[in-house]
């Protein structure tokens, strides 16, 4: 029988990272950090090094042609992982730019290998390995000289029980090098420009003896450093046919819509409020995150239209001053939905919230850069997912052109994906412009099929009457009152 050797995991200390590694960096291996100028190399590399490096498992980071140590510490110093106190106690930088100049990857070798044998790193970093290669193409035959170079370098870092890390500026994959197939680890940095927004994006291209999460991550460097925006594990929620009838129902704050919604709105399903301009939808959502507030719950507003504590209704700023409604208000022209979902999801788990708002879909995919754009109905589909399988309830909101004889729920055919629908919209009757309300479905659970006028004061949506038969949603000239169908 063979026992199986057990790799222990070390955490990174790097938001989502861990996740996309699959669990955390393999201790003992040989990794490379690469990616073109500017994506973030160096400080991810610091970043982990200051996580990990402590006095009993010290770090040796060599610098070859790059930016000399002390005005690389300059500039990192600027991020709050940088620890002055570390250097030189568990911390130690080493400058190899004089041996690196000579041309002879031997000579580079033995320096490391004196350093490592000198002070007994569990930790090394080389910063820039490419300005190795750079400074050894005189040389002739430089691939196969790095091949026995990178080799040579790999077990001398085994044999010392070292975790590794190269950092080299490469543009592409493609390019033939023997370091990405020596190395254990490779992970790729991004970045690229839209419009007014810079996208950085990160890949595992490969990790030996773990599965990673496959395809490009985004991230962000912030002043805490970098923040990996993993995807959340969409988990399918509980969607049996009797799931509405189970489900304890919530009040939406508004006078005759639970009753419309056959007794509320099902715990932990997701409503889509559909409607043109002004015709409420923004108050509608106020007045379910307030009810859950009135009833000891705790809610979250992501909101990407208007700012919310700059709302004309007092009672929704109030609630934000109180603490009992968390507000995400991103105005990043590079946010990501993984980001936007981190930063929701970080609010829920803070309050312990038992209610989403996310006002408007419209302005959501306005507030994407431009590459996300394209993906934008299958990011809902995410959004959506994640939110309801962590058992939130959530409100969205879709602005929608009215016009009056096209009877759609969402620009992005995302009905599909929410479990219960409100629809807003205007009819004109004697030269005058009303709202009208209907509940279109809720999934698995009986609700009305009226049109009931509405209208908004200070107090904030009053429900009136039914309109009468003769009164459609054609507006402008009396009609018979269709029914309205769902959007397949």
């Amino acid at each position: 029988m063979t026992t199986k050797v057990t790799i222990h995991r070390l955490n990174t200390g790097v938001p989502g990272l861990d996740d996309v590694l699959g669990g955390g960096l393999p201790e003992f291996s040989f990794n490379l950090i690469a990616g073109p100028p500017g994506c973030g190399k160096t400080t991810l590399a610091h970043q982990l090094m200051f996580t990990l490096a402590t006095p009993e498992r010290p770090a040796i980071y060599f610098t070859v042609l790059g930016e000399p140590p002390l005005k690389m510490l300059r500039y990192q110093q600027q991020f709050d992982f940088f620890d002055s106190e570390a250097i030189n106690r568990s911390i130690r930088f080493i400058n190899l730019s004089e041996d690196a100049m000579s041309g002879d990857l031997d000579r580079v070798l033995r320096r490391i290998a004196d350093e490592v044998g000198a002070h007994n790193p569990a930790l090394v970093f080389v910063d820039s390995f490419r300005s190795v290669v750079s400074a050894n193409q005189e040389g002739g035959q430089p691939h196969k000289q790095l091949q026995q170079f990178v080799q040579q370098l790999g077990m001398l870092m085994t044999s010392w029980q070292a975790t590794t890390f190269l950092i080299g500026e490469y543009f592409n994959e493609a390019d033939a090098n023997p370091v990405f197939t020596v190395a254990d680890g490779l992970i790729w940095l991004r970045q690229s420009v839209h419009r007014n927004s810079m996208v950085r994006k990160m890949e595992i291209v490969k990790m030996r003896g773990q599965p990673t999460l496959p395809g490009l991550h985004t991230f962000r460097i912030a002043a805490a450093g970098i923040e990996v925006f993993s995807p959340a594990a969409m988990t399918a929620p509980a969607g049996s046919a009797n799931a509405a009838a189970q489900s304890p129902r919530l009040g939406m704050g508004v006078p005759g819509l639970d009753a419309m919604l056959g007794g509320g709105l099902p715990r932990g399903f997701s409503l889509l409020v559909a409607g043109p301009s002004g015709s409420g939808k923004s108050i509608l959502a106020a007045a379910f995150l307030a009810e859950g507030a009135r009833l000891g719950e705790t809610g979250v507003m992501a909101a990407f239209e208007q700012h919310p504590k700059r709302s004309s209704n007092p009672a929704l700023v109030d609630l934000f001053v109180s603490g009992r409604v968390g507000l995400v208000d991103s105005r990043a022209l590079d946010i990501s939905v993984d980001e936007v979902v981190r930063l929701i999801m970080s609010e829920v788990r803070r309050l312990g919230a038992t209610r989403v708002v996310i006002d408007s879909l419209s302005g959501f995919e306005l507030a994407l850069a431009p590459t996300f754009r394209e993906d934008f109905r299958e990011s809902l589909l995410r959004l959506v997912t994640t939110l309801a399988s962590a058992g939130v309830t959530v409100l969205m909101t879709s602005e929608l052109e009215d016009r009056y004889t096209d009877l759609r729920f969402s620009p992005y055919g995302a009905a599909f994906l929410t479990d219960a629908i409100v629809v807003q919209r205007y009819i004109e009757v004697g030269s005058r412009l009303l709202r009208v309300m209907a509940v279109v479905k809720v999934r698995s659970s009986a609700h009305s099929n009226e049109l009931r006028e509405f209208s908004i004061d200070d107090r904030g949506i009053r429900l009136g009457e039914m309109l009468p038969e003769q009164e459609g949603l054609l507006g402008g000239r009396p009609t018979t009152k269709r029914p309205v169908a769902a959007e397949s």
